[in-house]
């Protein structure tokens, strides 16, 4: 059997049970619809008591979408869309990013590297000849 949820990539799968689903009336244009369609979604995903991250990943996630959660969780709103199902994909779409952006490894740290010689010297030159061709570009003294 299938396990059903939000993947976020091969092997982690967020429970459907640990996601969280608010609705509410969208704001802005909409028609008729408008006043009578809860098409807004709130989607919210407790990361600080999740089951689905291992240690390193959830504290990593943690770390870096620091500024983004309420107590431990993170919530995502949508409201682009004029039907609900729409912007429930959206949501889900946008959690699965910022989960996968949160988890990844760090980059490598930059190797610190100096130019050659002659780089050093090539570049050198450049600047002697364009200062030379600028000298030449003045008015001749009398």
């Amino acid at each position: 059997m299938e396990e059903t949820g939000l993947i976020v990539r091969p092997g982690l799968v967020v429970p459907e049970g640990e996601l969280s689903w608010r609705f509410s009336r969208s704001s802005g244009p909409g028609g008729q619809s408008v006043n009578t369609t809860d098409s807004r979604v709130e989607l919210s995903f407790d990361l600080a008591r999740t089951t689905a991250l291992s240690g390193v990943l959830k504290t990593r996630a943690l770390e870096r979408l620091e500024s983004r959660l309420v107590d431990g969780v993170l919530t995502i709103a949508a409201s682009e869309y004029k039907s609900q199902w729409r912007n429930r994909e959206a949501a889900r779409t946008r959690l699965v990013a910022l989960l996968r952006e949160s988890i990844a490894p760090p980059p490598r740290p930059r190797r610190a590297t100096k130019p050659s010689k002659g780089a050093v010297r090539r570049r050198l030159d450049d600047k002697k000849r364009r200062g030379q061709t600028k000298r030449l570009r003045s008015r001749p003294e009398d």
